[in-house]
């Protein structure tokens, strides 16, 4: 039963981006070699991220809400960002579309997290003799996460690939990418801040990525328009 429920848990956090991959036109591009190398480029950004954090972060006394530290915090988070101009614009990539490869980096880039992050405690925890609820919420936040990073890696193309794009959407297009950059404050801050429980927190990130996810997608059919 407890092995059961780990490869539950395990189908529910890694098969998205399994079923992502295969129903999308990725799969007929063979655009495999494109996010492997943005979940190597996702490594070596999070091992920089863990220098920095281990460098400029104190480890906190109690688990209350400490805004100088999450500022910090949210800081070190735009290394992501770094990182993913990195994937999309210096990596070499096989002779596809701007809308795939987006999707490709932004694929590789989700699966590199949820295996780095996720992986371990389900391995231990959800092989447990007591059932929990919490890696049923662990697997729908890894959901969310694949959205989020969809979208900025969506934003990210519009921001470094598009030249010519709608001037007035430009402002938009970088106020959407910084919201889903310091999503992981906003949410720490939720579950800190203010107390949330983790199912709670799962669903609004649910819900904040169902709207981001819709957010990109017409700020970039907007910008694939050709302009009068």
């Amino acid at each position: 039963m407890t092995v059961f429920h780990f490869f539950n848990c395990a189908i529910l956090t890694f098969g998205p981006h399994a079923v992502y991959y295969s129903a999308t036109p990725l799969s007929e591009y063979d655009t495999i070699g494109t996010s492997v190398k943005a979940a190597v480029v996702y490594l070596g950004t999070a091992l920089v991220k863990l220098v920095c954090l281990a460098t400029f972060l104190k480890v906190p006394e109690n688990d209350s809400f400490d805004p100088y530290q999450e500022s910090l915090k949210a800081l070190i988070g735009f290394v992501d960002v770094a990182g993913l101009y990195f994937a999309l614009t210096q990596l070499t990539h096989r002779n596809i579309s701007q809308n795939h490869k987006f999707q490709a980096v932004g694929l590789g880039w989700a699966f590199a997290d949820s295996v780095l992050h996720r992986l371990a405690p389900l391995w231990v925890g959800a092989r447990g003799l007591e059932f929990t609820w919490e890696y049923i919420l662990q697997g729908l936040e890894a959901n969310a996460n694949l959205v989020f990073t969809v979208s900025l890696a969506a934003l990210g193309s519009l921001m470094w690939l598009r030249k010519n794009k709608p001037r007035a959407l430009i402002p938009i297009i970088y106020a959407c990418a910084g919201i889903v950059a310091t999503m992981p404050s906003i949410t720490s801050y939720l579950r800190r801040g203010l107390g949330w429980h983790l199912p709670k927190v799962v669903g609004f990130e649910l819900f904040a990525s169902l709207v981001m996810a819709f957010i990109s997608w017409q700020l970039f059919s907007a910008c694939q328009r050709p302009s009068v």
